[in-house]
C-alpha cells in the first residue's frame, strides 16, 4: 500500500474582525506573503533535495461580510453594498496589487452596513503557478527539468473552478453556502495576471485604470508622442510611460530598447498616481483578440474602456476621416455568443457618449449642428471576417442597412459586449478609414496620407474622453445598467 505524504501548511490564523480598512488589507497582505513565502520555500527544498517527502500546501486569504438585516443604502450607487441579509465572501490574490481598490471596496461595506468585515485564510489552496510568479528567489535545478511530478507535491491550477460562473449569474452561492462578495475568484485573477503580462509583455502593476484599445500601431507612435510631451510638463500630473518589455521612462527623451519580439498585444502605459493615468493596447485586428484582452484586463476592475480605431463607413454622406460614435452595435463577431446571447441588448452608456462628444468637440473646434459635419452617431456592426465584401453583397448589405448601421469593424461591439459582461463602463469612437460599399477602398498611398492627418487627432480625443471621465465621481462612471438583479457588492 502506497502511503500519501504528510501535508505541511503555513502556521493557522483564526479570522480577525476589522472596521478599518487600512488594516484589513494590511491583514490581506500579511496573509497572502506569508502562504507564498511558505510554498516557494517548499518548492526550493524539493528543488535542491529531488525528495517529495511532504506535500506543501498554503491557502488564498478571503474577505467575509455578515449582516443580519436589510439596510437602507443610498439607491444610487450600484456597488459598495448587499441586497439582503447573509453571509458573503471572495477569495483574494495579489492584495499588493490591489490595495487601493481593496481598500475601497471594503471602506464602502463597512461603512453603508456599519458591520465590520473578517479577514483570514479560505479553504482555496494556492496553485504553485500562480505563487512562482514574479518571484526571483526560486532555485531551479541545473538542466530546468524536476525529476518529481509537482502535481504529486503542492496545487497546481484547476481550470474547472477558474471560470466566469459568478460573471455570468452561474453561481449563486459559494461552496461553503457563503453568496460571492466579488464577480471573480482568486484564482480567475491569478489566471488573468499571468496572461496579460504575456500577452502584453508588460506586468499588471503598470495597467492604468482607463484603458484605450486601438487596433493599428500609428496610434501607438502617436501615444508615445503625446506621452513624452507630458512628461515634459511637470504640471501634468503624468509620472512615467511604460513600454513593452516593463521599460520604464521619466526621462522625455530617454529612448526604447527593441524587443527581440513583440508580444501579441503591445501595451503602453502614461502612469498617473493611484493607477489614474491611461493604457493604450494594441489589440490588432479581429474579435478575438480583442474578446482576449478584455476577459484579461477586466479583473484589474478598470474604470472605463474605449476603442479608438478604424473603420469602414457605411454611408455615402461620410467622408474619409468622419468620426463615427457608437451608440448601438450590431453583433456578427460571434466570439462571445455562449457568454452572452445575441439578444442581450448593449445599451450605450450616457457618460461615456457624453465624454467622447465633449472630447469630439473640444479637440477640432466645432459644437452644436457644425459638429455634425465629422461626426455620426448610429450603429456599428463588428464581423468577423475582414474580407466580406468579397461575398455576395445582397446579404451583408441588406442586414447592414436594417440595422442602420454607419460603420463596420472587428473589434467594436466585442469590446462593449465584454464590458457590459464584466461591468466595465464601455464606448466606441471610430475614424472612417475606407467605403468600400461606395468605391473608395483603401490603397497604399491613400492610407498613408489618411494617417498622418487624422490618426493625432483622434488619439488625441480618446485622451481627453479618458481625462474627462477621469475627474467624474466613480459612482457616477459605473452606471446601474451595468448591474443584473443579483449583484456583487465589489465593482
Amino acid at each position: 500500500m502506497t502511503r500519501s505524504p504528510a501535508i505541511l501548511t503555513p502556521p493557522q490564523h483564526d479570522h480577525r474582525f476589522f472596521s478599518d480598512p487600512e488594516q484589513a488589507v494590511a491583514f490581506l497582505e500579511y496573509l497572502y506573503t506569508e502562504a507564498l513565502d511558505f510554498l516557494v520555500q517548499g518548492f526550493n527544498h524539493t528543488a535542491s533535495s529531488l525528495r517529495a517527502e511532504t506535500r506543501y500546501r498554503a491557502f488564498y486569504p478571503e474577505i467575509r461580510l455578515v449582516t443580519t438585516r436589510f439596510d437602507r443604502i443610498d439607491s444610487r450607487l450600484s456597488f459598495g453594498h448587499v441586497a439582503e441579509p447573509g453571509t458573503y465572501s471572495t477569495t483574494v490574490t495579489r492584495p499588493d496589487l490591489f490595495r487601493h481598490y481593496l481598500k475601497q471596496q471594503i471602506g464602502l461595506l463597512i461603512r453603508n452596513h456599519n458591520v465590520p468585515v473578517s479577514i483570514g485564510p479560505s479553504d482555496t489552496p494556492i496553485p504553485l503557478h500562480f505563487a512562482m510568479a514574479g518571484r526571483g528567489d526560486i532555485v531551479l535545478p541545473e538542466n530546468g527539468e524536476m525529476a518529481l511530478s509537482l502535481r504529486d507535491i503542492f496545487d497546481v491550477p484547476d481550470l474547472s473552478t477558474t471560470n466566469d460562473d459568478i460573471v455570468s449569474g452561474d453561481r449563486v452561492l459559494n461552496r461553503d453556502g457563503s453568496r460571492p462578495l466579488a464577480m471573480f475568484t482568486a484564482q480567475r485573477v491569478d489566471y488573468s495576471l499571468a496572461r496579460l503580462a504575456h500577452y502584453t509583455a508588460t506586468t499588471p502593476e503598470h495597467f492604468q485604470n482607463h484603458i484605450l484599445f486601438t487596433n493599428y500601431q500609428f496610434y501607438v507612435d502617436e501615444f508615445e508622442a503625446f506621452a513624452r510631451a507630458q512628461l515634459r510638463d511637470p504640471d501634468s500630473g503624468y509620472t512615467s510611460f511604460i513600454a513593452p518589455g516593463n521599460v520604464e521612462l521619466t526621462d522625455p527623451d530617454a529612448e526604447i530598447p527593441a524587443l527581440a519580439r513583440l508580444p501579441q498585444m503591445p501595451t503602453y502605459h502614461l502612469k498617473r498616481r493611484h493607477s489614474a493615468g491611461i493604457t493604450l493596447v494594441n489589440i490588432g485586428v479581429g474579435p478575438s483578440n480583442a474578446k482576449t484582452a478584455t476577459d484579461h484586463i477586466a479583473v484589474l476592475r478598470p474604470h472605463a474602456w474605449l476603442m479608438v480605431g478604424h473603420c469602414a463607413g457605411l454611408r455615402n454622406s461620410q467622408a474619409l476621416g468622419d468620426f463615427v460614435l457608437a451608440h448601438a452595435y450590431l453583433r456578427e463577431d460571434n466570439v462571445l455568443d455562449a457568454d452572452l446571447p445575441v439578444w442581450v441588448p448593449i445599451p450605450a452608456l450616457a457618460e461615456i457618449q457624453i465624454a467622447l462628444q465633449d472630447a469630439v468637440a473640444e479637440i477640432t473646434q466645432l459644437e452644436g449642428y457644425a459638429l455634425k459635419q465629422i461626426m455620426r452617431t448610429g450603429t456599428v456592426a463588428t464581423i468577423d471576417n475582414r474580407n466580406w465584401e468579397l461575398r455576395d453583397q445582397s446579404g451583408p448589405v441588406q442586414r447592414l442597412s436594417q440595422s442602420r448601421a454607419i460603420g463596420l469593424d472587428m473589434e467594436s461591439a466585442t469590446i462593449a459586449a465584454n464590458g457590459f459582461r464584466f461591468r466595465v463602463p464601455y464606448g466606441t469612437l471610430l475614424c472612417v478609414s475606407d467605403k468600400p460599399l461606395h468605391g473608395e477602398l483603401k490603397l497604399p498611398g491613400m492610407a498613408s496620407d489618411f494617417y498622418k492627418t487624422q490618426v493625432s487627432r483622434h488619439l488625441r480625443i480618446g485622451i481627453r474622453a479618458m481625462e474627462l471621465l477621469r475627474d467624474m465621481p466613480l459612482e457616477r462612471i459605473h452606471s446601474r445598467k451595468l448591474r443584473s438583479f443579483s449583484e456583487t457588492a465589489f465593482l
